[in-house]
């Protein structure tokens, strides 16, 4: 990953551009770590690849819960801001 080209917006308001990009990060790990994990025999190994996979899954689930509530919480300030334009 380049660092430099990740940069926070400081603007979010129903997702976020380092949480989207962390996502995209962590998934890409896991597909790599499935392609070597399926042309490895070595048991040892095989088996510390399905830990990675498994430890980065459970990073892309928490970005995605996270992202998730961001949205969440937009749409609930988004329909009370409009509650109160409409009077």
């Amino acid at each position: 990953m380049n660092e430099t080209k990740v940069k926070c917006a400081h603007e979010c308001r129903n997702t976020c551009a380092m949480l989207t990009e962390s996502l995209r990060e962590e998934s890409e790990m896991v597909r790599f770590y499935e392609r070597l994990q399926q042309e490895c025999d070595y048991p040892d190994v095989h088996d510390m690849l399905l830990q990675l996979i498994e430890a980065r899954s459970e990073s892309v689930l928490m970005i995605n819960q996270k992202l998730n509530e961001l949205s969440a919480r937009a749409a609930i300030m988004d329909g009370i801001i409009s509650n109160y334009n409409r009077t």
